[in-house]
């Protein structure tokens, strides 16, 4: 047992070296510390880590305590905490209405100072004079406000003080998304003042995020007035970016120093320990040295070479600290707290010793930690032959207060004054252990009585949503609503929760209001926002996805509780359960889905077992909105929200003659198909004369095929519609609508165009509307009245009672989802410019893994690029102007970003090697995609495209992302006598194993097929393969553009080999650069930036992205491929005084392939090697079709051809014997 009189000699020499160090520089009216004693400014980050040595070392006098004198110095000590955090707490409420403005714009110019006046605690800079935007600075302070009131401070004091520290909640909860200038106050270390996404700010605001929630700022005195609520779903979505992005600190950083804070004391974010132990390793192997770490590559700070005139570097600057960045001792502080809290007693004695060795020794006896030890700048060049190997001198603050604090902890521990526990109340230590398995409780809820009856014909017993009463379940959005009002504050003029999209996590809690018990759904089940929960199959798989997600990430106490409404829209067109619904269901009563446990009940069974929480900011705090009122608003929403008007499909009035309605029908008919812009490139489409007979494929006027017609000549009289992808469709040589009845005579295209331009009579067609008996009629129709005549004008369907062009919009919104004609859907969700719910969150979950986005198609600005997270509204703009009038594809690439979004949180790997995610492009390649297993023209292509559920349309997009092969079938099916055609995606497996089920199917006679056609509207001119294919001509055509393809959809994602983007820096160190289409890369970026940095390989990644073609673009990359593998292997012997030209290496690379192909009389000699029908194969960007659709490797591959062009473009190293040396094998 430890000698009572030397520990408190120990605590008295600790608390002589605080107070000398910290505690005599205190201001006696603010409470703050100077970063120095001759300094006038208080930094918030430095001041809350110099305090916390004060704090300990209070802990440890109060648990000592055996004389009266230790508990007054353990008071004294407390209150001198006390009083920086309040001093603290004040400054910023100085600047509450910075606060209110950042929760809604995020804006740098918005945010809380970094800094105040010592004296005063006031603003000591102007807004913009500063990098204040520090996320991890706030986020820290709120989480050892947090840590030191578990242990018994009491350091709020009113309710208002509670509001506020609420509203800093919401201040830090988008953390996730919001670029800071990061713990060292730069952003990109050039310090130009560009913020970054830093993973420091973000594992910082994780941690307060989760230490506060639930925490009675009061203390044991407290009530649940005074208690901070957090929204999960904040919270987890911290922890999802750290997974994605370390150990990189941002896109400037390949790592920093600070990432210790994070991953150990004081913040404990990260729950995976291998990534724990992948960060700090990475840390060590590359920022390690003699006397500290670097925080980060090339960082100029104070280094001989840095130019103290100046705050900013010039991009050329950086290479000239490589190997001379100052070495910070604080960090070898913060690795034996981390060795102390993790049990690594090696670890504590090997940094205690290394840091003991660099401490400066007072005369005094006391040991000061100095901010850093720089290269002198005599010793500079021998520093750069040979790193590490010379004697550092000590320079900056003398001592560091930040660690200082750091080092007096450590000791603390390390001498069993303090036990780790003590400093960490909350257990955030125990982050990273082993959590047991989750058990996700499930309820379904029926609608009403009738669909419970359905249910329990499948001996499926489910309860209404009447029948859980007294609980009351409403939509997600109204828990939003209910949220808003926390934190709202009429003295602060504080305005509570913005109505952010409420997560799973959320929505997954039972809520008390007053003497009522509230239970909410999902988000993505409410259908009156966006149209994929009308998807059942997307719905059912959404449902799995997160209740997977739930039994991984939920950390709260008692079990998830999700509720899962089954509504009269789930129903097929004969009324029935889906059988996909019904499977789920009993898939759910075994307890077991998607690798996750879970436990089907009903909704009472389960409150005594779920996450309940009492929202008793709607009832304690003096600003409570009324709880009945309040009650009664959501139920009128929720009635709201059910409105359902019948204004389509009357028959009131005289019926004309037949031949009067259809010719007027055809007035406006197509004119849905002529505003969407989804084409296929000619040259993209495979070629199937050698399996489709003239014949058969005949069906347009004058004998042209449909094949033909999307690549007609133009019509120069008749104006085009270009869209987004800069196909021109003429009016006059486009088939009629796919969606409608009727010839596609002449007499009908001049009236459809005379309609168009304006000329169709309104009243006659608002009798033609009444009249209409196809939904696609009506379709058309309001579609021309709404682009003519305007959303708001009044159609006077109803006589004396308002009827407007949107309310006739909204209902074909609704009847088009509940027949699941999803091309209309899609269409009329464009129209009504509807944004998924949470597409902001989407495009967000995207960008923070250090993605970049791209909607339209190239080139820009057509393209539109997104680099940072974007308000929902801001970004819904950017997307239907990049769609142009184009509704569909807007309402389709909003889809696809959710999809995406969905795909990066639960399969990252599906994206790895991609940096720039181009939606317009996979757009593209989907229909591509689509024409090529079906074996149809561009256009009906796209017509499928957009008539896919939502569910096909993921299942498809994930094949493509993933690189599996698959297959698109088209059968037609009869269901309570209506027939229609079903598009379906499956993966080659499952066509392989019903390939004679889908053999049979294809033996319908052409007849068959086109009466069947003719009896469903919804797709319209597809013209399905009219013979049985054989199996060797199926398989020939797949393998003749097998390589095509695969290039084309790896180009069209991005996607590039392993390791691509530091072999291009390593490639520009031996070259001048490279000329890449109309972009080159210079030399020089390799001293702007490091091998590693996702600045660089966003560089490169932007000059690929001018090549239009993807195909080429791929070309170019296994081009730039070769010649990496070449100075890979060659021993450092090749360097080329000159820019490297790619695209003559391609092309060299084409002719030497063409020239072979002549001597062995290939396919080539059918196209490009005669002159006259150059290019005749469709090959792009002057490359023959047949050279892309190469294997790379093997004797006839591209990577032999491109070894043999570089060898002839570029010299390379020749032996003694003239002969050149083989590097490549």
């Amino acid at each position: 047992m430890r000698n009572r009189s030397n520990s408190g000699v120990r605590l008295d020499y600790y608390r002589r070296m605080i107070v000398k160090t910290i505690l005599s520089y205190q201001h006696p009216v603010s409470g703050l510390v100077p970063a120095t004693p001759d300094h006038s400014h208080a930094w918030v980050r430095d001041n809350v880590y110099s305090i916390l040595s004060v704090w300990g070392l209070a802990l440890a006098y109060r648990k000592k305590a055996d004389l009266d004198e230790d508990r007054a110095k353990a008071y004294e000590l407390e209150q001198s905490v006390v009083k920086l955090m309040r001093g603290l707490l004040s400054s910023m409420m100085k600047q509450m209405d910075k606060v209110e403005k950042f929760k809604l714009n995020q804006s740098p110019r918005d945010s809380l100072h970094a800094k105040y006046m010592v004296s005063t605690g006031r603003i000591c800079v102007g807004d913009h004079e500063w990098g204040h935007l520090q996320l991890d600075a706030t986020s820290l302070y709120l989480l050892q406000l947090a840590q030191m009131t578990a242990s018994g401070l009491q350091i709020i004091y009113t309710l208002d003080e509670v509001s506020f520290i609420q509203n800093l909640v919401f201040y830090i909860q988008s953390a996730y998304r919001t670029p800071d200038f990061g713990m060292w106050e730069r952003g990109d270390k050039t310090n130009h003042g560009v913020p970054e996404i830093n993973a420091t700010s973000i594992g910082m605001a994780r941690a307060a995020l989760e230490a506060l929630n639930g925490l009675d700022l009061f203390g044991a005195r407290g009530g649940p007035s005074s208690i901070i609520h957090v929204m999960p779903d904040e919270a987890q979505q911290c922890q999802a970016i750290l997974h994605s992005v370390l150990p990189r600190e941002s896109n400037s950083k390949e790592t920093d120093a600070g990432l210790l804070s994070i991953i150990s004391y004081p913040a404990f974010a990260v729950d995976d320990p291998e990534l724990i132990e992948l960060t700090r390793n990475t840390l060590l192997e590359k920022l390690k040295g003699r006397y500290g770490l670097c925080r980060f590559l090339r960082d100029g700070y104070k280094t001989a070479k840095e130019d103290p005139n100046r705050l900013h570097y010039d991009p050329w600057e950086l290479q000239g600290f490589e190997n001379i960045e100052c070495e910070w001792p604080m960090f070898y502080a913060y690795l034996v707290l981390d060795g102390l809290f993790n049990g690594k007693l090696d670890q504590v004695e090997e940094y205690s010793t290394a840091l003991e060795q660099i401490l400066i020794k007072t005369e005094d006896g006391l040991k000061y930690v100095p901010e850093l030890y720089a290269v002198p700048a005599d010793k500079v060049d021998l520093e750069y032959k040979n790193p590490k190997s010379q004697d550092r001198v000590a320079q900056g603050k003398l001592p560091q207060i930040w660690g200082q604090s750091l080092y007096v902890l450590g000791r603390l521990v390390k001498e069993g004054f303090l036990s780790p526990g003590e400093l960490d109340p909350l257990n955030r230590r125990l982050t990273a252990e082993p959590k047991p398995d989750i058990v996700v409780q499930v309820v379904i809820l029926a609608e009403d009585t009738s669909i419970q009856e359905k249910l329990m014909y499948y001996d499926l017993k489910v309860q209404t949503i009447a029948e859980v009463a007294p609980i009351q379940v409403y939509a997600a959005n109204f828990l939003a609503f209910l949220f808003s009002h926390l934190g709202t504050n009429k003295k602060l003029h504080m305005s509570g929760r913005p109505r952010d999209v409420v997560g799973v996590l959320a929505s997954s809690e039972l809520y008390t209001l007053g003497s009522q018990t509230l239970a909410f759904f999902p988000q993505f089940v409410d259908q009156q926002k966006f149209y994929l929960p009308l998807d059942t199959s997307l719905l059912l798989d959404m449902i799995k996805t997160d209740i997977q997600y739930l039994g991984s990430n939920w950390s709260m106490m008692g079990r998830p509780l999700m509720v899962v409404p089954i509504r009269k829209s789930l129903l097929d067109m004969s009324s029935s359960l889906h059988p996909a619904l019904v499977a789920t269901i009993k898939k759910l009563q075994t307890g077991y889905i998607s690798g996750t446990r879970v436990h089907l009940g009903f909704l009472n069974d389960f409150v005594s077992t779920s996450c309940v929480t009492d929202l008793t900011f709607l009832s304690e705090q003096e600003d409570s909105p009324d709880l009945d009122k309040m009650l009664r608003h959501i139920h009128q929403m929720a009635k709201g929200q059910a409105r359902l008007t019948h204004l389509l499909g009357m028959t009131e009035g005289p019926r004309r003659s037949v031949g009067t309605r259809l010719r007027r029908k055809s007035s406006v008919k197509g004119i849905i198909r002529r505003s969407c812009s989804i084409q296929v490139e000619p040259g993209e489409l495979p070629d199937f004369s050698h399996i489709l007979s003239p014949p058969q494929v005949a069906g347009g006027p004058e004998g042209h095929s449909d094949f033909s017609s999307s690549s007609g000549s133009p019509i120069s009289s008749i104006p085009t519609s270009p869209g987004i992808y800069g196909i021109s469709t003429p009016d006059l040589n486009v088939p009629s609508h796919p969606h409608l009845k009727g010839d596609n005579d002449t007499e009908e295209k001049i009236m459809a165009y005379d309609a168009y331009a304006g000329g169709a009579d309104v009243t006659e067609l608002i009798q033609q509307l009444k009249d209409a008996e196809s939904l696609h009629e009506q379709a058309d129709i309001i579609h021309y009245l709404y682009t003519n005549m305007g959303p708001e004008w009044d159609t006077k369907m109803e006589g004396s009672v308002r009827c407007r062009v949107s309310d006739l919009l909204s209902e074909l919104y609704e009847k088009a989802g509940h027949l699941k004609q999803w091309w209309l859907v899609r269409h009329t969700a464009g129209m009504l410019r509807k944004k998924v719910e949470d597409l902001a969150k989407a495009a967000t979950d995207i960008i923070v893994r250090q993605k970049q986005l791209a909607v339209g198609l190239p080139p820009e600005p057509r393209e539109k690029i997104i680099t940072r997270p974007l308000p929902p509204d801001e970004l819904a703009a950017i997307i239907h102007d990049a769609c142009g009038d184009d509704n569909s594809t807007a309402m389709l690439t909003q889809e696809v970003l959710v999809y995406l979004a969905m795909f990066i949180r639960t399969e990252p790997r599906l994206f790895k090697e991609m940096l720039r995610i181009r939606v317009g492009l996979i757009i593209q390649v989907m229909a591509t995609e689509l024409a090529r297993t079906l074996k149809c023209s561009g256009e009906d292509a796209s017509d499928q495209l957009l008539n896919l559920s939502p569910y096909e349309m993921k299942t498809l997009l994930h094949h493509i992302l993933s690189g599996k092969e698959f297959v698109v079938t088209s059968e037609a099916v009869t269901s309570n006598n209506v027939s229609e055609r079903r598009v379906s995606v499956h993966s080659l497996e499952h066509q392989r194993s019903t390939r004679s089920r889908y053999s049979s199917q294809a033996k319908y006679s052409v007849d068959r097929m086109r009466h069947d056609l003719q009896t469903v509207d919804d797709l319209g001119s597809f013209h399905p393969e009219p013979s049985v294919l054989t199996q060797e001509d199926s398989f020939e055509s797949d393998r003749q553009g097998q390589w095509l393809r695969r290039r084309r959809l790896d180009g069209a994602l991005n996607r590039v080999p392993v390791g691509f983007y530091s072999d291009i820096w390593k490639l520009l160190k031996r070259c001048h650069g490279l000329s890449i289409a109309t972009g080159t890369l210079n030399q020089s970026l390799t001293s702007e930036m490091t091998v590693g940095e996702i600045k660089f390989a966003l560089h490169v990644e932007a000059v690929l992205n001018k090549i239009p073609q993807p195909e080429y673009r791929q070309l170019c990359v296994e081009s730039i491929l070769m010649l990496c593998l070449i100075i890979e292997h060659d021993g450092g012997r090749c360097h080329w005084n000159e820019v490297i030209n790619v695209d003559e290496l391609v092309h060299h690379g084409n002719r030497l392939f063409i020239e072979e192909q002549k001597e062995l009389d290939g396919d080539v000699t059918l196209c490009c090697a005669n002159p006259k029908t150059y290019l005749k194969c469709g090959g792009l960007a002057g490359v023959c079709q047949n050279f892309y659709d190469l294997a790379p490797s093997g004797r006839y591959g591209t990577m032999s051809y491109l070894c043999r062009s570089v060898v002839h473009c570029l010299k390379l190293p020749c032996a003694g014997d003239g002969n050149l040396d083989c590097i490549v094998q």
